[in-house]
């Protein structure tokens, strides 16, 4: 007894049926087929015709299957491109905004060290002044200091004469009498006094 499979063999090796056509058939209609298939030239064309349009058909669905397949792999690989980029956007405008606050950052502390410069500038200035008010009265006071070391030395010696004149008036007096010694330290007081 010949089994369906081998039914479907026969149509696909004779007429160009293939056997995912004659699927759809049980066992009895692929034997009426195979009847119909060998009694009748007009229904063996119009197999061949469908068998070849089948094939055609198969052969286009192969191919648009891989173009298919190819643009889903694209599509895929687009997909994952997009999100690489989409990422990649995320992280470009995270470090953008990190870089605008750390330029707003700098630019703050370059203008505190500007405004800082300036109050040294102004700050030196005035210790410029001060120095040199400094080393005008500097010069004032040694001036002075001068004059006074002269005027000291002029006293040194008006003592060191007067002493001189005391002692020699002293020694005088200790030769003299009572009565002399109190005209001579009247005399000595007078000069003293101017």
């Amino acid at each position: 007894m010949v089994s369906k499979d081998d039914l479907q063999t026969a149509l696909k090796e004779k007429y160009g049926i293939n056997k995912n056509i004659s699927q759809a058939l049980d066992k009895a209609e692929c034997e009426r087929l195979l009847d119909l298939l060998a009694t009748e030239p007009s229904a063996v064309k119009l197999a061949k015709s469908f068998a070849e349009k089948n094939s055609s058909l198969g052969r286009n669905n192969a191919y648009y299957g891989g173009l298919r397949s190819q643009a889903e792999k694209k599509l895929e690989k687009l997909k994952v491109e997009y999100q690489e980029l989409e990422e990649s956007i995320a992280q470009i405008e995270t470090s953008t905004v990190a870089l605008e606050s750390r330029k707003r950052q700098l630019e703050l502390e370059q203008q505190q060290l500007e405004l800082e410069i300036q109050n040294l500038a102004v700050r030196n200035s005035s210790l410029e002044t001060t120095v040199s008010k400094l080393a005008s009265e500097k010069e004032e006071l040694v001036e002075v200091n001068d004059e006074l070391k002269k005027e000291n030395k002029a006293l040194k010696n008006i003592i060191d004469e007067i002493r001189l004149k005391l002692t020699i008036n002293l020694k005088k007096m200790l030769q003299l009498e009572d009565s002399e010694i109190r005209k001579a330290l009247a005399k000595l007081f007078k000069s003293t006094q101017g």
